[in-house]
């Protein structure tokens, strides 16, 4: 059986409900609480399901049948102030589950963040040599939670200290696609905007305050969730394959790309408007990421990654079939 953290959120969602599609044994361990999140896992066969409280029982209870770990499980706002919550969440038990992994036998798999690169002037190349990781600085306790744990990884691959038969870290990018309405602001920008461009409303999109970049053209690396999904499975699948990885598409596209997608994909005529980049991030705004995949390329990862157009276009289909529209 496979143990996914995070197991009822955006991304852990999609991963549960496709190892369970595939006849896995699956166990999720997340906090569902008061709103429509268990809404995510509805129509998927789930093993078990345990709050984090119990996780520790879960892993002694099960520990010679969970093969690998899968662990989204984290705070996952980058505008969280509490570092010691991001301490005890992020860091701590992402440490502990390596520590588990190693001690049982079993693959780890663990969410790591494309906010490790922070403005991005070391570039986004995903070398997690101890010196590449000692040059990153992030913007945010997000990002440097996720750089905590990169760092103690690789030193103990350098070190040649113990590490689980199998690992690999994702360094997400921009990911967007179905399962995320649980997310409220937090979700993606065409999960945030589908609603409004079905109802005939207009969209916003953050103005430019950069020479450089138009309004609506600050460039992200937007890849959908099913193509993340499909990397994992396939680290599962290939234990030969260990390391930190970038997770995007390798193309970076606009916003306002992203937005007329949308519209497109709707048949409405687009209608965008711009305001001010909020001050208080103003001065640790990304204007660009785009990932380098030639790591996770040379591991055997084959697939192709679906264009922003494709992708989105299957976001607001899933979204008007779940939804009907209606909100």
């Amino acid at each position: 059986m496979i143990l996914v953290t995070g197991g009822g959120g955006f991304i852990g969602s999609n991963v549960t409900a496709a190892l369970a599609a595939r006849g896995q044994r699956v166990i999720v361990c997340d906090w569902l609480e008061t709103g429509d999140k268990w809404r995510n896992l509805e129509d998927v066969d789930l093993y078990d399901i345990v709050p984090p409280t119990l996780l520790n029982e879960t892993l002694r209870k099960h520990d010679d049948r969970i093969s690998a770990i899968v662990h989204m499980g984290a705070i996952s706002a980058t505008t969280e102030r509490d570092a010691d919550r991001l301490v005890e969440n992020n860091v701590r038990l992402t440490i502990d589950l390596w520590d588990w992994s190693i001690a049982s036998g079993a693959s780890f798999l663990y969410a790591s963040s494309a906010a490790v690169y922070g403005d991005g002037a070391q570039g986004f190349d995903d070398d997690w040599s101890v010196e590449a990781l000692a040059r990153l600085r992030p913007l945010n306790g997000y990002g440097w939670s996720k750089l905590v744990a990169d760092r103690r990884f690789a030193r103990d691959v350098a070190e040649g200290a113990p590490t689980p038969r199998h690992w690999a870290g994702l360094r997400f990018f921009n990911v967007y696609g179905t399962r995320e309405e649980h997310k409220g602001s937090m979700r993606s920008v065409v999960s945030q905007i589908t609603p409004r461009v079905t109802a005939g409303e207009r969209v916003t999109l953050f103005r430019s305050h950069h020479p450089d970049y138009e309004d609506g053209g600050q460039l992200r690396d937007f890849v959908h969730v099913d193509d993340c999904v499909s990397v994992i499975l396939w680290l599962l699948d290939h234990p030969e394959a260990n390391g930190i990885f970038n997770l995007g598409t390798g193309q970076a596209r606009s916003f306002r790309d992203l937005a007329t997608s949308v519209f497109v994909a709707l048949d409405r005529d687009p209608a965008i408007d711009f305001v001010d980049t909020p001050v208080e991030i103003r001065d640790r705004y990304q204007y660009f990421t785009q990932a380098e995949m030639g790591r996770l390329r040379a591991a055997g990862y084959d697939r192709p990654f679906a264009s922003l157009e494709e992708g989105v276009a299957g976001t607001v289909r899933d979204w008007t079939q779940r939804y009907g529209g209606n909100r």
